[in-house]
């Protein structure tokens, strides 16, 4: 009796591949049978490796872009307080900044 290495299915003598669940057999391997190639899920792997890489290349664009529109702190002339570059007003006294 020949059973499958996966799934236990019970099999016949000859068999290069589970009837059940589509494993190769060890007289599969033997004899130097490859298993079909399953364009579905290699299409599904490839998509969902390059969606990964498409989020992080967009990610760091932004990460790019924030840093390159961010201006240097101004210093309020009315109070000295340091405000963010793209302040126009002081977030302490509400003087204009310029």
């Amino acid at each position: 009796m020949v059973y499958c290495s996966k799934c236990a299915e019970e099999l016949p003598e000859k068999a290069y591949f589970c009837l059940k669940c589509g494993t190769r057999t060890q007289k599969g391997i033997e004899a130097g049978v490859s298993p079909p190639w399953n364009w579905e899920k290699q299409l599904a792997q490839i998509l969902s490796t390059v969606t990964k890489e498409m989020e992080k290349a967009v990610e760091s664009v932004r990460e790019s872009i924030s840093k390159s529109t961010q201006k240097a702190p101004v210093s309020c002339s009315s109070c000295g307080k340091k405000n963010l570059g793209s302040a126009k007003y002081c977030y302490k006294c509400g003087s204009e900044l310029k």
